[in-house]
């Protein structure tokens, strides 16, 4: 155990204060230990991955983060397209060897970045795609170590949602099925989608990857959210060390001293601008930690922030 460790090292954006506690178990049943212990202490905790969807408050966290990677990261085929997976296993890897067992579903997958373990809780994925549609069952952990297996139904999966959004289990391992699939044609489309991410998504700034969830009314009215907010004249806009990229208007990047008030601020204005232009209000597919342990997302704190006292709105 970790005491009085910087959120801005544990997360893509490299935003935070110091985190009171952090904890990497060694396996499943540690894990199960270490949430058991946790609880009957009645501390605050929260669950990461590589923290590549969160928001880190600039006051810290009064708590215990329990990191969940490398330690959870086998991956197993079973036969007829069945695959086994660890919740910390590295989100490009895992659809790497899905692609090498010759087997299709997972390639729109490639470029994000993050663990297993967040991306079936997000439903992550790419192309309006989610990865919800190719699980079987998850099996997870609850606050008192105790193990449950939820199938696809129990997950109600949405669009870049899950029942696993309520923050009362813990990923340890996912059952997928996938069908099978040319591996060359496979290979081909993921250099081409990571070669579009390249040329499309911010370089070398810190960022969290896209901020703004893709609403279906405001793709078919303006566009993905990039463009809307790119379409409302904010591509480019920067508050404090925080800026919306000038490569991909979805995107906020950190230029070197980015706090989190300032990158709630970019995600209140856009969210207004965006609604002024089209009616409807993005919601942010990031989550924010506060010190307290309330995880939620990232805009239901914006949309409480006073951001008139920011020069130039």
């Amino acid at each position: 155990m970790a005491t009085d460790v910087p959120l801005a090292t544990l997360g893509r954006w490299r935003i935070g204060g110091p985190a009171d506690f952090v904890v990497t178990p060694a396996d499943a049943a540690s894990l199960g230990r270490v949430l058991a212990v946790i609880t009957a202490l009645g501390l605050p905790r929260v669950i990461i991955g590589d923290g590549s969807n969160l928001l880190f408050h600039d006051a810290g966290f009064r708590g215990v983060v329990v990191r969940v990677g490398r330690s959870l990261d086998g991956f197993a085929v079973r036969g007829d397209g069945i695959v086994d997976a660890g919740a910390g296993l590295w989100v490009p890897s895992f659809v790497r060897r899905v692609i090498n067992s010759g087997l299709s579903g997972a390639v729109h997958a490639i470029g994000i970045p993050g663990t297993l373990g967040g991306l079936v809780t997000m439903n992550g994925g790419s192309q309006r795609r989610g990865i919800g549609e190719n699980v079987v069952h998850v099996d997870a952990l609850d606050q008192f170590g105790a193990r449950h297996r939820l199938d696809h139904a129990a997950l109600a999966y949405s669009y870049r949602a899950s029942r696993l959004q309520a923050g009362d289990l813990v990923v340890t391992s996912v059952r997928l099925r996938f069908e099978p699939g040319d591996r060359a044609a496979m290979h081909r489309e993921a250099r081409s989608i990571l070669r579009s991410r390249r040329e499309k998504f911010p370089k070398v700034r810190a960022n969290c990857g896209s901020v703004f969830v893709s609403d279906p009314k405001l793709y078919d009215l303006i566009g993905p959210p990039g463009m809307a907010i790119e379409r409302a004249g904010l591509k480019g806009k920067a508050i404090g060390g925080a800026q919306l990229s000038p490569d991909h208007a979805n995107f906020i990047v950190n230029n070197g001293d980015a706090r989190a008030v300032d990158v709630l601020a970019l995600i209140r204005i856009a969210r207004d601008r965006v609604a002024d232009l089209s009616g409807i209000r993005m919601d942010a597919e990031v989550r924010h930690l506060a010190p307290d342990g309330t995880l939620c997302p990232a805009h239901e704190v914006a949309d409480r922030l006073d951001v008139a006292h920011y020069q130039g709105l």
